[in-house]
């Protein structure tokens, strides 16, 4: 493997084409008011996701933030359709798949991938890495044999990884290569959409700003758009050209991230930014943390919170009313 990039060097990637998208003229993805809930006890409900719309860009990366609870990876897994949607429409290319069978999903399967947090739990600790990675081509019946051999080869070397090690075993690498071993699955079918739920989370900074390193490189040959799901702020900084950022369920504030880092409008997104540890004390802002117990998703039968209504203070600028 390649020595680690620096973090300037993830910089200078994402300066390139930081400012290529600007809006959503012709979304890759819409969510249109998608609503999820999930049963507790006494016939309660979690409102994990609550009328979240938002649209992702043809090579767009939109971060989703928020703390852990807030429904990220459970919007996540609505628009590749691991979970089921209670209500609202998700959108792929146009193509309403929010109910699809199993057999007209399938194809569409191939157009989105996802990156989940753990690399290590990802992967079968009993099945060689080439295998895994090639498992998508032959579910598929898109390669077999010498074909199938060398395809997963090139994902390899596309990943920053030499071909001999797709005999080896997951325990055999390190975080940071397995989680490239994971890209490279993902990339295996030629998706349009990579969702990447936590991806870099687990690994040491360094590897983090190599594994991003990586994404962006990805991103600027092959195009693809990300969904990148995190709740570190210092990372959706560097890689997002939108972000939307999500609290009990329901996206508060949606905008480029110059508007959002820059111009926080809704309280809890200045709270979150506030929250950031910042190395010169002086740069902090001197608004109070946010504190305290955070309200619960779970409510009783018949009730559900209250659906926010949004603003638009500049354009792409969505902020919810408070």
């Amino acid at each position: 493997m390649s020595g680690a990039p620096t973090t300037s060097a993830v910089d200078r990637n994402q300066a390139e084409h930081e400012d290529a998208i600007a809006t959503v003229d012709d979304p890759l993805v819409e969510v249109r008011n998608v609503t999820k809930t999930f049963p507790a006890d006494h016939h309660a409900r979690v409102h994990a996701v609550v009328d979240v719309s938002l649209d992702i860009g043809g090579g767009e990366t939109l971060a989703v933030v928020g703390e852990s609870g807030c429904g990220k990876s459970t919007l996540a897994n609505l628009i590749i359709r691991l979970h089921e949607a209670d209500s609202g429409q998700i959108l792929l290319e146009g193509t309403d798949i929010t109910h699809l069978g199993p057999r007209a999903m399938r194809p569409l399967r191939q157009k989105m991938q996802i990156i989940f947090q753990d690399p290590f739990a990802s992967l079968d600790p009993r099945v060689r890495v080439g295998d895994a990675v090639g498992e998508p081509l032959r579910i598929q019946g898109l390669a077999k044999g010498d074909d199938l051999k060398e395809r997963v080869a090139r994902l390899f070397e596309l990943v920053g990884l030499e071909r001999r090690h797709i005999q080896n075993y997951p325990h055999q690498f390190s975080g940071g290569q397995r989680q490239r071993i994971c890209i490279a699955r993902a990339l295996s079918l030629n998706p349009k959409l990579v969702i990447a739920d936590e991806a870099v989370s687990a690994l040491d900074v360094s590897v983090q700003a190599q594994v991003m390193n990586l994404m962006l490189q990805l991103q600027q040959e092959l195009g693809l758009s990300y969904l990148f799901i995190s709740h570190d702020l210092a990372v959706v900084e560097r890689i997002a050209h939108r972000v939307a950022v999500m609290y009990l369920g329901q996206v508060v504030e949606l905008g480029t991230r110059e508007q959002v880092f820059r111009n926080p409008t809704h309280s809890y997104t200045k709270r979150l930014l506030d929250a950031v540890p910042i190395a010169d004390p002086r740069q902090r802002n001197e608004r109070p943390l946010l504190t305290g117990e955070i309200p619960s998703p779970v409510w009783p039968a018949g009730t559900g919170p209250e659906i926010v209504v949004h603003s638009e203070v500049e354009p792409g600028h969505i902020v919810a009313d408070e």
